[in-house]
């Protein structure tokens, strides 16, 4: 009698609705678990920098709690230049930085970060794109702040929702912008034996 491989265990160190999303449509079906740990924020370190270290942060601390797993951890920044942005503070935070970067060309910067925690092996990635803002008003900047929840994401914008009123174009990966670049991700995990499923896990979690 012949026995099925074990089907590796798969964590998605986020709570992000987008990034589950994105794994989703791709038939990933991880189990979900929030890594409970403050991000770093660190003038000495570039925005790419940032994100690997940020994502292996966050990967980390899921993988110790589960030590049979694999588990996959992303971090996401917004740069103009020198200046980053990561998630806003309030609504006046937001539309502070949304008055930055409209009428003007930014990089969306993920960190992913993939831990076998069985064996300790680290894969580490950073995927840039570039986006170009359309030039709002400030009127229109405080109408888009109404209709998208800008508090849980990167520069206060989402790709995904109502992306026409503010974006002007995307260079470069869209998964990306909105918060997994699912070309990187793909290879990673079918590398360590992660392959897409017609069916759900009904080990998920939200």
């Amino acid at each position: 009698m012949t026995t099925s491989p074990p089907v590796n265990r798969f964590i998605l160190a986020s709570s992000s609705p987008r990034r589950i999303q994105l794994l989703e449509e791709a038939k990933f079906h991880p189990e979900v678990v929030r890594p409970e740990v403050e991000e770093v924020a660190s003038a000495f370190l570039t925005p790419s920098e940032l994100v690997r270290f940020n994502a292996k942060l966050k990967a980390t601390a899921v993988a110790l709690r589960h030590p049979d797993a694999i588990v996959l951890g992303a971090d996401t920044l917004v740069a103009l230049g020198p200046e980053v942005f990561g998630k806003p503070r309030d609504i006046d935070d937001a539309g502070r930085m949304l008055s930055k970067l409209v009428g003007k060309t930014h990089q969306v910067i993920t960190g992913i970060a993939l831990i076998e925690a069985s064996s300790g092996r680290t894969t580490l990635r950073a995927v840039s794109s570039t986006v170009t803002f359309r030039a709002l008003s400030r009127r229109q900047i405080d109408a888009y702040l109404r209709i998208v929840d800008p508090l849980d994401k990167a520069g206060a914008y989402a790709a995904q929702d109502s992306a026409n009123v503010i974006i002007e174009q995307i260079n470069g990966s869209f998964s990306n912008v909105v918060g997994l670049p699912m070309e990187v991700v793909r290879p990673l995990l079918r590398a360590v034996g992660i392959r897409p499923s017609l069916a759900a896990d009904p080990r998920s979690s939200r």
